[in-house]
């Protein structure tokens, strides 16, 4: 019987498979900006008011915050390759939705359906988890978690070209055909992952979920139009703070939650999480100014005076450099760590957001500031999912993910209604029309460093973790309770055992404390996990009569497994002093 633990990959991956994954994450990420480049045109194509238009967009980023961590926990249960087609086959739909209408509420229909796709991102990345030897695993999170800011600045230029020299229905029948690509490469290429959560779905924690969400991403998109101390607004913020607290206190009840809410508390993630609604506010500064800087008129005495296309072209360095740090993020982070790459990352985007107060005075200069912030965010949004998976278990990569891509998108609403009421409130008429100040878009990067600055500080403040052990698996709060369920079950079966049992050792025989133990059937299915208690002892249950394998892993310590037939007393100690290998059963 072969050594496999689970932090090695269950099944193995074609070099293809990380190319497919990351296409579809930057398919999906383009449909944030795929409308960018005639929001401005939305109310006279639509035939409607430019308060309605901006649902178009609202839309999309609403059902994307909801998406994401209720795809990725229906991931983790059913399949995250079989719901990544599902994600992207609901958004081919919504495109092709959009593409034949020019009326608002199917254009909002197609809009919100193609929202759905940004629950590929942690889908992606848990399949990645799940499938992956532990020296590829770095650079392909990397390249999948940076695939959001990707697909958004690729979309700019290529849209803006579109829109610029065809009719903007082109967009979606172009993003359908991506789509499709996308779903058909997924078939051919990525195999499905046999890791399943055990529990069902949270049908209450989702819809609780959904509403509180709707209604804190709803006040804070629409807040400028509504005013932020109108009744509609404040009362919407209200009613998802109590939402949210019934939802949280619901979780906390069911045995197989949305979001493990005992996990999601711990510092690691509780912090990578604040930590990555900061980087999400300060990518989409970048993005909201620098377009709008490009194409104002020169008469204004600031505006650099370029077309539609150039604009796009000037901001798409942004993905591209996102895109390129990748395997520089790999790097650096198996020497140093994720949290150190992360605070590397912020102190590039700060380093590009103070530099870029200087630098809007030509085109050359914005595509520099595109470089140098992109830089940062890939390194930044390359290191959030290596946290994440550090620091949960492996049946909750999926909706863990889900919640932290949660996060950004959070970032990006927050700095999209700050940033649009400071340009609105700092904005000059001129005939009429409110055009952008020079100082509006300066205290927009002011806002932006200042953002960086709260993410460095909670960066800092997340527990260190070692670069060898940056992606193994910790355990959650449900499997601290599997050393007593397991204790109570071998109990019960006087004579009849039906489980293993022993102590994880050290050098010179010494306990280990807090090892991770895993229970492999003969399939490479994880049947069982526990933690080693403080003596090193530890004990899991089976399912069934049968070969299994014993894994165990500690910080500190080579990895060790044993094949063990279910019989006897079923007890077996686990000496990490060892070299790593198979012992006959």
């Amino acid at each position: 019987m072969s050594h496999t633990t689970t932090d090695e990959p269950t099944r193995s991956a074609s070099g293809a498979t990380v190319p497919v994954l990351a296409f579809a994450g930057i398919v999906v990420a383009v449909m944030q900006t795929l409308l960018v480049p005639v929001i401005k045109d939305l109310p006279a194509l639509l035939d409607t008011t430019p308060s309605n238009a901006t649902w178009v967009l609202t839309s999309t980023l609403l059902s994307g915050a909801v998406a994401t961590p209720i795809m990725g926990r229906l991931g983790d249960l059913f399949g995250k390759r079989r719901m990544l087609i599902v994600s992207l086959s609901v958004m081919v739909v919504g495109a092709l939705v959009s593409a034949f209408t020019d009326a608002l509420l199917p254009m909002i229909v197609g809009r919100t359906l193609q929202g759905v796709a940004m629950g590929a991102i942690p889908l992606g990345i848990g399949l990645m988890r799940d499938m992956l030897p532990r020296e590829r695993l770095g650079s392909a999170m990397a390249l999948m978690s940076s695939s959001i800011g990707v697909g958004g600045g690729l979309a700019l230029p290529a849209a803006a070209l579109v829109a610029q020299h065809a009719d903007w229905h082109t967009l979606f029948y172009g993003a359908a055909g991506l789509g499709v690509l996308s779903i058909a490469l997924t078939l051919l290429v990525v195999p499905e992952s046999p890791l399943r959560a055990k529990g069902s779905f949270d049908l209450p924690g989702a819809v609780g979920l959904t509403a509180g969400l709707i209604l804190f991403l709803l006040p804070i998109t629409k807040g400028s139009d509504w005013g932020w101390s109108s009744p509609t607004t404040l009362g919407l913020f209200a009613a998802a703070v109590v939402v949210l607290l019934l939802w949280g206190l619901m979780e906390l009840r069911v045995s197989a939650p949305l979001v493990d809410l005992r996990t999601t508390a711990r510092r690691e993630v509780l912090l990578t999480n604040l930590a990555s609604i900061m980087v999400g506010v300060s990518f989409y500064v970048i993005s909201l100014v620098l377009p709008q800087l490009l194409q104002l008129p020169a008469e204004t005495g600031y505006g650099l005076g370029q077309s539609m296309v150039v604009a796009g072209l000037c901001v798409a360095p942004l993905g591209l450099t996102m895109m390129f740090t990748a395997p520089v993020y790999a790097r650096l982070s198996a020497r140093y760590g994720p949290r150190t790459t992360l605070i590397i990352g912020l102190l590039v985007i700060g380093a590009g957001y103070a530099g870029g107060l200087g630098l809007m005075s030509a085109a050359w200069q914005t595509v520099v500031t595109s470089v140098l912030i992109g830089a940062g965010i890939g390194l930044a949004y390359s290191s959030l999912p290596a946290l994440i998976i550090g620091a949960v278990p492996a049946s909750e990569t999926g909706a863990a993910n889900g919640l932290n891509t949660l996060m950004r998108s959070i970032g990006t609403s927050v700095s999209s209604a700050v940033i649009g009421m400071v340009l609105a409130n700092t904005a000059q008429d001129v005939g009429g029309t409110a055009v952008p100040t020079m100082h509006g878009f300066r205290v927009s990067f002011l806002i932006a460093a200042a953002a960086v600055a709260v993410g460095l500080t909670l960066a800092f403040f997340i527990p260190r973790q070692r670069p060898s052990t940056a992606t193994q698996l910790r355990a959650s709060s449900e499997e601290d309770a599997n050393l007593a369920r397991a204790e109570r079950a071998l109990a019960a079966e006087a004579g009849q055992p039906r489980g293993f049992r022993g102590r994880v050792l050290g050098a010179d025989g010494a306990p280990v404390a807090r090892a991770k133990v895993t229970l492999i059937d003969r399939h490479g299915r994880q049947a069982g996990a526990t933690l080693s208690a403080e003596d090193g002892g530890y004990a899991l249950a089976v399912p069934a009569r049968g070969p299994y394998v014993l894994a165990a892993r500690a910080a500190g310590h080579g990895p060790l497994a044993h094949a063990a037939t279910h019989g006897g007393d079923g007890r077996l100690d686990l000496d990490l002093s060892l070299p790593g290998e198979t012992v006959p059963a």
